[in-house]
């Protein structure tokens, strides 16, 4: 049987030659500036520290932080995959980020026949690009940086019109994005990496495993993501005492589940011993399970109860969830990501939902009218002239009650499902398409496959005069394997 040819040389540059091309031509065709960012705006009159860049700004350069250091260390992991962990998330970022401001801009930002660029599209862009960089958790070691790019290319594009929909036709509340980007990249992910099913890795894979440096590495991430995640989950709230309270909540549920992770890690240990993926992983839990509820009055102990609850669901599923599905339901999810995003976006929502439940002016005050904005009196209502004296700028809502509100919310966890896991099994199908070098069994969770690699990279670790690493027969076969096929692949256009 002829193996499927890996080498990049021609469909790499051919893609993204093709695919800048087309984004330039768009570019210039329907994006200008904002009022913050067109001269034309600006008058004498014009107070420049009112402009949105020193309000969006400092969030947006925590996101990137989180974006290009948090998600590219904590996927650099595996000891011989770290180039592909780091190089790939930064070529999956910067190209979904270009084409989400397109996409996203359409559905948001789109007037007059332009889309208005301004620092918010960006924030949004990064949202978006996080979703696809969750979902790549799913596939990594597995795909080429070709079928990454292709899945950002179809996934953005899914996850901008179900954004559209849930926000425009169910009016939720998901200030820190647990159903519209966690729920949706986890389940996207998983309808992916379910048609990209390999029966050859279902007893594992030799080079499926770290090494001292590379968890050190991964870590870095995990503190990267943690300290700037409150900045994502408070983004997008309203500015004033609700951005305050998540920042808050965030804080708190983060702490609360990282100092759960650490007892469950060693507690469920035989050897009493810390586990470096639940470092790695857990402790970041309880960002996700505040995030549906993190701008409402819930309560600083019941954020650091989410937070034990989200580590608890997330550390019971890595132990034992995922490696049911890998064996019983065909999903082989390398990071995990159905238990950091999928278990504990489900425990967000349901807080959410019982926070919409409880909601009442008792507790809120008139501003409860801002932040559950749906739940505003309709034109006409005698109570909207009311509250508009105690609330000035309070916009007309849908005089949704709280009951009405919460169905809502569970319609739209059904539908972002649906929609991300109909959307990844597409995806997926595409993805086996030949052309775009899928990486072969025995070479998967490996850089030499598409890098460059120092002579030493894969070298037993040596302590002393004693070697303590893999056989290197294997390895020198697999380097004889990799050079026959770029020489194969050469040949062909020479």
């Amino acid at each position: 049987m002829k193996k499927r040819s890996t080498n990049l040389r021609i469909k790499l540059p051919v893609f993204l030659f093709v695919t800048q091309v087309i984004f330039v031509a768009l570019y210039f065709a329907f994006v200008t500036y904002d009022e913050h960012a067109d001269a034309r705006f600006q008058t004498n009159q014009t107070n420049p520290m009112h402009n949105a860049i020193y309000k969006d700004y400092p969030i947006f350069t925590d996101i990137q932080v989180m974006i290009f250091l948090g998600f590219g260390c904590l996927l650099a992991f595996f000891r011989f995959y770290g180039y592909g962990g780091m190089v790939f998330n930064f070529l999956t970022a910067t190209f979904a980020i270009q084409w989400a401001i397109l996409v996203q801009g359409y559905f948001q930002f789109y007037h007059n026949g332009k889309i208005h660029l301004g620092v918010i599209n960006l924030i949004n862009a990064e949202f978006a690009c996080a979703v696809v960089l969750i979902s790549f958790g799913a596939v990594l070691g597995k795909t080429s940086p070709l079928q990454l790019l292709v899945m950002a290319l179809l996934e953005v594009p899914v996850f901008a019109v179900t954004e559209w929909m849930v926000l425009k036709y169910l009016r939720i509340n998901d200030a820190g994005g647990s159903i519209l980007i966690h729920l949706f990249a986890c389940y996207f992910g998983l309808g992916v990496t379910f048609v990209l099913y390999r029966s050859g890795l279902k007893e594992g894979h030799i080079k499926e495993n770290t090494s001292y440096h590379s968890d050190i590495l991964s870590v870095m991430g995990t503190l990267f993501l943690w300290v700037f995640w409150p900045s994502f989950n408070s983004a997008l709230t309203l500015k004033g005492d609700d951005q305050h309270r998540a920042i808050l909540h965030t804080f708190i549920g983060l702490s609360a589940s990282t100092l759960t992770a650490f007892a469950l890690s060693a507690m469920l240990n035989k050897n009493g011993k810390l586990t470096m993926a639940d470092i790695q992983n857990v402790t970041l839990a309880g960002g996700v399970t505040v995030g549906a509820s993190v701008d409402m009055m819930i309560s600083p102990a019941v954020a650091y109860v989410l937070g034990m609850l989200g580590c608890t669901a997330c550390m019971l599923g890595y132990k034992y969830l995922s490696p049911f599905l890998a064996r019983r339901c065909r999903i082989q999810d390398q990071c995990g990501i159905h238990n950091l995003h999928g278990l504990t976006g489900l425990i967000s929502c349901v807080a959410g939902i019982c926070a919409i439940l409880m909601a009442d002016e008792e507790v809120y005050g008139p501003s409860l009218y801002e932040i559950f904005s749906h739940r505003a009196p309709v034109e006409g209502d005698p109570k909207l002239l009311e509250l508009k004296m105690l609330v000035p700028g309070l916009q007309l809502g849908l005089g949704r009650t709280a009951q009405e509100q919460a169905l809502f919310q569970v319609a739209a966890v059904f539908s972002t499902i649906g929609l991300s896991a109909l959307g990844g099994i597409l995806t997926g199908y595409v993805l086996k398409l030949p052309y775009l070098a899928s990486p072969p069994d025995d070479l998967c969770f490996d850089d030499v496959l598409f890098f460059e690699v120092p002579a030493d990279y894969n070298a037993p670790l040596k302590h002393g005069n004693n070697m303590t690493s893999e056989d290197s027969p294997a390895l020198q076969h697999q380097r004889v394997f990799i050079q026959l096929m770029d020489n194969n692949e050469e040949s062909k256009w020479a």
